[in-house]
């Protein structure tokens, strides 16, 4: 069975849900267009990515992921009126990282062979 398949499947749902999780969020933004731009259309087009078999989706998935999370931190922080909005974000971006990682860290700290 190839390894790769659940990890991309997770990879993908939660990409699709950070694209989600943005819309809703910013749905009644003053400055709709920009934060679709700039939120919604990354995890979308990495998932379009990831299924059309992009092999650099995943790492560009991560890199950007680390942005996702200080997003999700920063706004729980300073805005306590989207707690959950943020928390949410946490969640999946971290999510995504540890996805992405899963492969380095098999390589890293699996068993080796004599």
């Amino acid at each position: 069975m190839n390894r790769t398949a659940p990890r991309h499947s997770t990879l993908l749902l939660a990409l699709m849900a950070l694209a989600a999780l943005y819309t809703w969020w910013f749905l009644h933004d003053r400055h709709w267009l920009a934060t679709q731009l700039v939120f919604t259309a990354p995890p979308l087009l990495l998932a379009i990515a990831l299924r059309l078999g992009w092999r650099r989706a995943p790492f560009w998935s991560g890199v950007l992921a680390l942005g996702w999370f200080s997003h999700g931190v920063m706004s729980a922080w300073s805005h306590p009126e989207t707690l959950r909005l943020a928390l949410l974000e946490i969640v999946l971006s971290l999510v995504v990282v540890t996805v992405v990682s899963l492969p380095g860290l098999r390589a890293r700290f699996g068993k080796r062979s004599p």
